[in-house]
């Protein structure tokens, strides 16, 4: 077999200069048939060992007739069944080699992403658990929203993945920015489109600002890759070193990291968000003028103890609205009740769980409802133990009423009976 510098020489010799195949064997000492196979072969000759077969060649026939059955049955199940006893490496990569015959191939296509075209929404749960108040510390999810463009960055922290509080999110991002991209995209977040139909909440969400949104497949994390990768940026970039007192204390330090975030320069984009979201903007639709109806909301009739119940907290009222229908809201900071237009109750909304919120002023007016009804009662029983009628009663004869309404009934003088 000749080497790389002959294969050349020969064919230089030959086809520049002319040289025939003759005078190539004398000059160059090769055989006759080598010299031809260089000229009829148009690439270079290379060194290819003749293979020594495997361990795993004796087991492919029982690994693909697994895979008939099951193309996706991991490489150990796989194992298992056909008795593998040696290297588990050799088999999974003969497993690997040969499984896209039975499950197919799934690429993913690089996406080209117009300005205002979209935003990718996703929900990020950072590991430390954030004080919230009564002795708790829980695991609160982050709302990051990417545009897809520009790669701008904006997130904040939520109280909850309750419908009322991703909306709210969602529009204190979007607020943010000044405008909406055309489709916001969403994984199958069970209060967005668990079921793979968007939700009333997210629906008239999405109407209110003119946009739509868009659910991923399922098991298809490239279709919303690009606020994934900033997910893990954040986890990586921002947390390291930081300590958090609440879920404020977050987000102020938060917000203070995010345009240091948007100052960098992505590899992908040629250039830092901060110099292209511009371009995004002007592409974007503009905000409605009355903001969408964000928030947990519910309507109950206030009993007796004078507290509503709004994710697993209890907040007091005023007991003077006892028994009536009374409207409840709770936005990512405050829980306020209204009562035929009047506030009966704002509080600070609470971020723990299980939790009595108390207004002081509330218990006051309580305290002395309850004793302007208890003076009252006494009252009532005092007089009744005298035996003085809580009110006097007129009784009339009957005669006064058939005289009233002209009814005169002939009557036997023996008996006394109507005739």
């Amino acid at each position: 077999m000749i080497n790389l510098e002959q294969w050349a020489e020969i064919r230089r010799l030959h086809r520049a200069e002319g040289v025939s195949i003759k005078e190539i064997v004398r000059r160059l000492g090769v055989a006759r048939n080598t010299v031809r196979s260089a000229l009829a072969s148009e690439t270079p000759p290379s060194y290819q060992r003749a293979g020594k077969g495997s361990l795993v060649d004796a087991a492919e026939p029982e690994i693909r007739k697994l895979l008939v059955v099951d193309a996706r049955m991991p490489a150990t199940v796989i194992a298992e069944r056909i008795g593998w006893e040696h290297s588990i490496t050799i088999l999974k990569d003969r497993i690997r080699t040969i499984r896209p015959e039975y499950a197919g191939v799934d690429p993913a296509d690089r996406l080209i992403h117009l300005p205002g075209e979209s935003a990718q929404m996703d929900l990020w749960f950072p590991e430390p658990r954030i004080p919230v108040g009564h002795g708790q510390a829980l695991m609160l999810p982050v709302l990051v929203m990417t545009l897809t463009f520009s790669r701008f960055l904006s997130a904040v922290m939520l109280p909850s993945r309750q419908a009322g509080d991703l909306v709210a999110g969602m529009w204190q991002l979007i607020s943010r920015v000044g405008r909406v991209s055309k489709t916001l995209v969403w994984d199958r977040e069970a209060a967005i489109g668990g079921k793979g139909t968007v939700t009333q909440a997210a629906a008239a969400f999405a109407g209110t600002l003119a946009t739509r949104i868009v659910l991923a497949p399922p098991r298809d994390p490239e279709f919303k890759g690009m606020t994934e990768r900033n997910n893990q940026y954040m986890e990586t970039s921002f947390l390291p070193g930081r300590s958090f007192a609440s879920p404020d204390s977050f987000n102020s330090q938060l917000a203070e990291w995010l345009p240091r975030a948007n100052s960098r320069t992505i590899r992908s984009l040629g250039g830092r968000p901060i110099d292209v979201v511009e371009r995004d903007l002007q592409a974007m639709t503009v905000l409605p003028p009355l903001p969408p109806v964000t928030g947990l909301r519910n309507r109950v009739r206030l009993a007796r103890d004078y507290y509503v119940r709004i994710d697993a907290n209890d907040y007091s009222v005023d007991p003077r609205v006892i028994g009536r229908l009374v409207d409840v809201t709770a936005t990512l900071t405050r829980v306020i009740v209204i009562c035929d237009g009047r506030t009966v109750a704002d509080h600070e909304r609470c971020w723990a769980k299980h939790a009595t919120v108390i207004d002081p002023v509330h218990v006051e007016i309580a305290r002395g409802l309850r004793s302007t009804f208890s003076a009252a009662k006494r009252d009532r029983e005092r007089l009744h133990h005298r035996g003085q009628p809580a009110a006097s009663v007129v009784f009339r004869e009957l005669p006064d009423y058939d005289e009233l309404f002209g009814v005169d009934f002939p009557v036997d003088p023996r008996t006394g009976e109507v005739l």
